[in-house]
């Protein structure tokens, strides 16, 4: 596995080692030790998988407050997204800017986002699939969002968006505590 860092501390790109043969492939596409060695949280409280049927599809950007902070391992199993994540972290050096990652069935890779950052994405094709490995269990009480075009943040999204849920268009822009 290749780990990345972005310009988010302690948020990765990971590319897996794709092996292919006459059968077809064959990829480690978690090992504990790895992430382990660079200090990522590596506990899997949760596994989510999510489909949205159409390209420009909106989704976040969600976070969960202490003690359910979660990290997140996300991959895109089908189709492509444009995978963002937000610096919360008010001790951050980085804290209020953005990095966004083209995750994708083709291109195989992985985007962790430790807990602390906002966390969305946008469908860049019809008929997405991603699965997520989450470090904490969901609870409705811990969990926060923030708008997906706060002015905070100027997220550059790749295209106009075409579905978003009420609960995430309807977030309220991000204040710093």
């Amino acid at each position: 596995m290749t780990f990345t860092e972005t310009k988010l501390q302690g948020v990765y790109i990971v590319d897996c080692d794709v092996f292919h043969d006459d059968r077809g492939l064959f990829e480690r596409a978690w090992v504990r030790e790895e992430f382990e060695a660079r200090r990522l949280d590596t506990r899997i409280a949760q596994c989510n998988i999510v489909v949205n049927a159409r390209r420009g599809t909106i989704r976040g950007l969600h976070f969960q407050v202490p003690p359910f902070g979660e990290a997140k391992t996300v991959r895109a199993l089908r189709g492509a997204v444009f995978d963002v994540a937000v610096d919360l972290r008010h001790e951050s050096p980085t804290a209020g800017q953005w990095v966004g990652v083209d995750l994708s069935a083709a291109n195989r890779r992985l985007l962790y986002v430790p807990a602390g950052l906002a966390h969305g994405y946008q469908t860049l094709t019809d008929d997405t699939e991603l699965v997520y490995f989450v470090s904490a269990t969901y609870s409705p009480e811990h969990q926060r969002g923030v708008r997906w075009d706060d002015p905070a943040f100027g997220i550059s999204w790749p295209d106009p968006p075409t579905t978003i849920n009420e609960r995430d268009r309807t977030f309220p822009d991000f204040v710093w505590p």
